[in-house]
């Protein structure tokens, strides 16, 4: 292989430290998150549903790029806790509305606040211009056809 064409160190170097710095933001998040019965996939949906009126399971799993059944699991999950609550949405009876309940409601203002200090923990070692820069540079990199993702980066 032509030396033009072969791959830098740093292009193959890249994916395992984006990998590894992944894998530990998911341990610190897991951590700050687990006090709270929840983890990072509950803390999403929890978040999606605070943002304004009570939306059907299937919007829900639109919002948050999920599927149906990963979907159904995880608002399972939640209302065992008691922290979401179903009901048969009255203009469309196919339809199930989710909505936090008031234990959902104060979990994920707990849970928001653990896991914002966990990336603070996180992003740490680095000075906060330094910090701003990289979520910058991974909102710019994690956008698809211009668009910011819909999960949100907290800075």
């Amino acid at each position: 292989m032509p030396r033009d064409e072969q791959p830098l160190a740093s292009d193959v170097r890249l994916v395992h430290l984006l990998h590894a710095a992944h894998t530990r933001l998911t341990r610190v998040s897991a951590a700050a998150l687990a006090p709270h019965g929840v983890d990072g996939h509950d803390l999403a949906v929890l978040a999606a549903l605070a943002d304004g009126a009570p939306l059907s399971q299937a919007q829900t799993a639109r919002r948050l790029g999920l599927d149906r059944t990963t979907m159904a699991a995880l608002l399972d999950g939640l209302e065992d806790h008691g922290l979401v609550r179903r009901r048969r949405c009255t203009e469309d009876r196919r339809r199930n509305l989710v909505e936090l309940t008031p234990d959902g409601q104060e979990c994920l203002r707990r849970a928001e606040r653990a896991h914002r200090a966990a990336e603070r923990r996180f992003l740490a070692p680095l000075d906060e211009e330094t910090a701003t820069t990289l979520v910058r540079a991974l909102r710019a990199l994690t956008a698809t056809d211009g668009a910011p993702v819909s999960a949100p980066v907290t800075e």
